[in-house]
């Protein structure tokens, strides 16, 4: 399967990481679309269909992450769903997608913490889509 037919949609409100994480996944041979607030990201997906979304957690509002995963799955159920943030360093919560109960509410197949490596990210980038 050609890496350059997927797009991915990235949303972020941090202008360095949307840039870096935009470099890594275009360098891992996929196209991007970039968001940097959850209304623009709503605004895209009445027109786009990614093929797997990263998400950040806290944007406008500290849930924008959750509401924008549970409007993109009600949407597209089949797109996968990543959920990156760095919440656990700066509060101190934790979420996780483990459990059914976790993936009741957070709407999302994938839970990862910023930081993660580009490789590690493209690993996991992959076996979302399944290529």
């Amino acid at each position: 399967m050609d890496r350059k037919k997927k797009t991915i949609l990235l949303v972020d409100d941090d202008e360095d990481y949307l840039f870096q994480t935009r470099l890594n996944i275009e360098q891992f041979g996929f196209r991007v679309i970039t968001a940097d607030s959850q209304a623009e990201a709503e605004k895209l997906l009445d027109t786009l269909k990614p093929d797997l979304a990263i998400l950040d957690l806290m944007m406008e509002n500290e849930d924008s992450g959750f509401i924008l995963a549970y409007k993109l799955k009600r949407k597209y159920p089949d797109v996968p769903v990543v959920i990156a943030t760095a919440v656990t360093a700066e509060t101190g919560m934790t979420f996780g997608v483990s459990s059914e109960e976790d993936r009741q509410w957070i709407k999302a197949d994938l839970y990862i913490e910023k930081g993660i490596r580009a490789d590690q990210l493209h690993k996991e980038i992959i076996k979302l889509l399944k290529i």
